[in-house]
């Protein structure tokens, strides 16, 4: 048996990790998106059963993801949970489109910056939404609207006891979390976020705490593929941009994670279009049966090759896991105490806030950091999909400003022709730079203009340089001597434009 999977002992053992990591983040992820519990698992089932099976990249491991959470909440609060099948589905289907034009590759161009103020954005709106539910309250609605109203949550938290239990119990969570690291080896086999729940859930028990738990319906109740009238919604256009947002921010998280992954371990690397086929097949099922989005998620991933997995069996294997506990033990869900399932996504959100990366981009491309920011601001103050809009717009902005760098100069000598050099990209964007440097010349002179520095020139200011030569020589001055760009194997030429 070991002779025809050499394998197994190590992916065995590392499936167990990824299956202990992967219970509280589901059913954590499904709480805190506002659909049952068990929805999340049913995520992780088919991110270990559907996608894991498939090629793409071996070792990193799939579910329902905290990145997600904020969009998923706003798409339940506007179209309902009976809709959350459609949308889902009909993501994994432009998934699984754009893996067959292999366009997976492509997502490998989007700007770091953004993604990290993606992450961010989403990191901040979690860590405020989580704060309202450790304290068992209402939180409001904009990303805005939570933050601001935070100091006002902790006094009526500190002035009612079973908000402050409730407040107790997640920040606990949080400190256990933190200081789990500090334990033992030993102790550190079991995952941190598992022990944390385990351990708010003996606290809420024995001390008889006022703390809401999560609400079970069982594996079968909770499966509810989408029907006609949830299909209809698709007549809709403002679904559609939850539709797009979701396809693009799944996609783009699984993408990177994937070549996070890939730098962890020195076995096969990931093939992004069948990755991103992958991804879609799994997330066409996942709205099939009703239930939260996937993608790959960087906590599992790295828990799974750093466990010592070798293959893609201990993923799948920690599908099976899952499978088997939604199915024999769901009322273990009913025990888990929610403000506790609050502190570990208040954790997982803290953890996607890139403050080292920003402090580095800061140092050595401030641009690039401000795109970061305003990305990350943009998410908070106004919604997921129109920030990273915002953060991609700004990121073209900057690379086509950088593009059309441009250096003009002008010597006079006081005798004899101007000479005006260009040196760089002569693009539209700089062509009123240009033209006001050259139309400052004196019109009675004659001017030598060297273009054989640029490396780019585009037709709006070839264009604009034969119009503005032509009126410099209409007083009767000679005409503009113009050395050309060079170009591949052509010397430089000199002649009259």
């Amino acid at each position: 048996m070991l002779s025809k999977f050499p394998h197994l002992r190590h992916d065995f053992l590392a499936s167990i990790v990824v299956f202990l990591v992967a219970v509280p983040l589901c059913v954590g992820v499904a709480v805190a998106s506002g659909v049952p519990a068990e929805l999340g698992l049913v995520t992780g089932i088919v991110g270990g059963l559907i996608t894991g099976l498939m090629p793409g990249s071996s070792l990193q491991v799939s579910g329902p993801a905290a990145g997600l959470t904020v969009i998923v909440f706003e798409a339940v609060s506007e179209f309902g949970v009976a809709t959350l099948g459609v949308i889902v589905l009909t993501a994994g289907l432009l998934q699984l489109v754009m893996g067959f034009l292999k366009i997976g590759r492509w997502f490998r161009a989007i700007s770091v910056a953004v993604v990290e103020g993606m992450l961010c954005g989403i990191g901040l709106v979690i860590i405020a939404g989580q704060i309202y539910a450790a304290a068992g309250l209402k939180a409001p609605e904009t990303g805005i609207g939570k933050i601001a109203s935070l100091p006002r949550a902790f006094a009526d938290a500190l002035s009612n006891t079973e908000a402050l239990a409730s407040l107790a119990i997640g920040a606990a969570t949080v400190v256990v979390i933190v200081l789990w690291k500090k334990l033992p080896k030993k102790a550190q086999a079991v995952p941190g976020a598992l022990g944390a729940v385990l351990l708010a859930t003996l606290a809420t028990l024995a001390l008889s705490l006022p703390v809401a738990t999560v609400q079970v319906e069982g594996l079968l109740g909770v499966i509810q593929p989408p029907g006609s009238d949830a299909f209809g919604e698709l007549a809709t256009p403002a679904i559609w941009g939850t539709i797009i947002a979701f396809t693009l921010i799944a996609s783009a998280e699984s993408l990177f994670s994937a070549a996070a992954v890939d730098r962890l371990h020195d076995g096969p690397r990931t093939q992004y279009n069948k990755e991103m086929i992958a991804q879609g097949t799994g997330n066409t099922v996942c709205g099939l049966l009703g239930a939260l989005p996937m993608t790959a998620v960087i906590v599992r991933s790295s828990a799974n090759v750093n466990a010592g997995a070798k293959t893609k069996a201990s993923r799948v294997l920690h599908g099976v896991w899952l499978l088997l506990f939604a199915a024999a033990l769901p009322s273990v869900l009913a025990l888990i105490p929610i403000p506790a399932l609050a502190g570990i996504l208040v954790h997982a959100g803290w953890k996607l806030i890139p403050f080292r990366q920003i402090a580095e981009l800061w140092h050595s491309h401030k641009g690039e950091a401000l795109i970061l920011i305003v990305t990350a601001v943009a998410i908070v103050a106004v919604n997921m999909f129109e920030g990273v809009l915002i953060g991609l717009a700004l990121s073209v902005i900057k690379t086509a400003w950088e593009a059309s760098h441009l250096k003009t100069e002008i010597i006079d000598k006081g005798a004899g022709p101007i000479q005006a050099y260009l040196s760089g990209n002569a693009t539209f964007l700089r062509l009123p730079k240009i033209l006001d440097s050259l139309e400052a010349l004196p019109q009675d002179r004659p001017v030598e203009l060297d273009l054989s520095g640029l490396h780019h020139l585009d037709h709006a200011c070839r264009t604009g340089l034969e119009n503005w030569a032509e009126r410099h020589s209409t007083n009767g001055t000679e005409p503009v001597k113009v050395t050309k760009p060079l170009k591949p194997a052509v010397e430089k030429t000199t002649s009259n434009i």
